[in-house]
């Protein structure tokens, strides 16, 4: 049989998981091939770059858009379980889930407007219409632009269950492969954790160490970094004497934290959640390629050559 799009597959996913025990993404996967009774050769179609299993990358976007409906729950790293959200689902929706059905909730409504994913409340003659009017080039881009999103956001989601010694470990290795901080070990060294869910260090902003950068990050979840934290860190630059400093957070800053820095004199630079995340997937970290696609032209001067 065909195997179902990601949509088709989120209800089977829910009754693999409606035993309310936390199983992993491969027995998950395993129970709703049983459940669909799909063949050997049927699990064995690939996606179209031939990276991995279809049923598998399917199987994984329903994961996921079911995460941020709030019907799934993820305990640990590729361990899922359903909640009370998705046992209503399971009940209320007996033919099929899928983002019409999603889209009542707010956070997955929230997660839409992050990832740019199309609206179930939009029509079809709208998105002809959306389809029509861009070139072949454009809609590639826009499909670029909507996985990264998705992916940007699970990694923010990834880094704020981690725990403080591996957030400690991805400040470092953020900071090296974008050239500042010189080697792991010496970017290592300079930066350590300070309590309150945050690290704080000095590391430097060339491999030759002509200058230094101060850095504060913390690992918050619930609350949103203000002016005062912002300022107790410049207040900490103007201590030593130092000019430059970073401040990353996986929450939000503050508009009033954000203005005071456009105030003072001292060069800071805010990263907020988002930020961080987009950081991560530019410079690989957290991410793996799957695919890649080569968008070429037509050669007019070859074609113009005498």
């Amino acid at each position: 049989m065909t195997i179902p799009d990601y949509q088709s597959l989120m209800r089977p996913v829910l009754i693999a998981l409606s035993d309310g025990q936390a199983h992993a993404v491969r027995e998950i996967r395993d129970r709703v091939a049983e459940n669909l009774q799909l063949s050997t050769e049927d699990l064995r179609e690939l996606v179209p770059s031939g990276q991995k299993p279809l049923f598998h990358d399917r199987v994984s976007w329903a994961l996921t858009y079911l995460k941020h409906a709030g019907a799934l729950d993820r305990p640990k790293r590729g361990i899922y379980e359903i909640t009370a959200r998705g046992q209503s689902l399971l009940q209320n929706h007996p033919d099929r889930v899928d983002n019409s059905v999603l889209e009542q909730f707010q956070e997955f409504r929230d997660f839409l407007d992050r990832s740019g994913a199309t609206s179930a409340e939009r029509t079809r003659e709208e998105e002809e219409e959306e389809r029509s009017i861009e070139t072949p080039e454009e809609s590639l881009e826009t499909a670029f632009r909507r996985l990264r999103s998705a992916i940007e956001a699970d990694l923010l989601e990834q880094v704020r269950s981690a725990p403080p010694e591996f957030f400690e470990r991805l400040v470092v290795e953020l900071l090296v492969s974008m050239g500042y901080g010189g080697s792991l070990k010496d970017a290592g060294q300079a930066i350590g954790r300070s309590g309150d869910e945050g690290i704080d260090g000095i590391i430097k902003e060339d491999r030759l160490g002509l200058d230094a950068i101060h850095v504060q990050a913390k690992r918050w979840t619930d609350r949103t970094v203000g002016r005062p934290e912002v300022q107790s860190f410049a207040g900490s630059l103007e201590g030593v004497r130092a000019r430059k400093g970073v401040f990353l957070t996986t929450s939000t800053f503050s508009g009033e934290a954000r203005d005071y820095v456009e105030r003072i004199d001292k060069r800071i630079v805010l990263i907020d959640g988002e930020q961080l995340a987009a950081l991560m997937y530019e410079h690989g970290i957290g991410v793996t390629p799957t695919a890649s696609y080569a968008v070429k032209r037509v050669d007019s001067d070859y074609f113009g050559e005498e």
